[in-house]
């Protein structure tokens, strides 16, 4: 499976805002659920949010939730996640995954449900 490509990242100060993309390499993009991830050196890769193939399903993490939306157009082929209110702490590299969990059960920002290859990720820092 070909990575996903990550885009829109970049330097803001604390208190703005970023739209990130998502799009595909390869098929089956539009009938799978995605999740966003985002990772810091010395620190475990971390779920942020995901969405499942019907945008029915959305789970974020608690720290983002309330000012990050994550959304989806199939007829575009693309997985957005809007940014509000940065935070330096939401600062690190994005990445975008496809899941196998639907969006549902008891931890499914957890890594251990992605699928196919990690991409470049775009990178996201909030400073003043």
């Amino acid at each position: 499976q070909l990575p996903l490509v990550e885009s829109g990242g970049g330097l803001v100060q604390p208190g703005g805002s970023l739209k990130l993309a998502c799009v595909p390499s390869g098929s089956g993009f539009d009938r799978t659920t995605v999740g966003w991830f985002r990772q810091v050196p010395g620190k475990e890769r971390e779920g942020v949010a995901c969405i499942n193939r019907w945008s029915d399903m959305i789970k974020y993490e608690d720290s983002v939730r309330g000012r990050f939306a994550i959304s989806r157009d199939n007829a575009k082929n693309v997985v957005s996640l809007q940014m509000n209110s940065l935070k330096p702490e939401d600062s690190g590299v994005y990445y975008c995954m496809m899941l196998t969990n639907g969006c549902a059960g008891s931890n499914p920002l957890d890594a251990k449900w992605t699928f196919g290859s990690w991409g470049q990720g775009t990178q996201v820092t909030v400073s003043s």
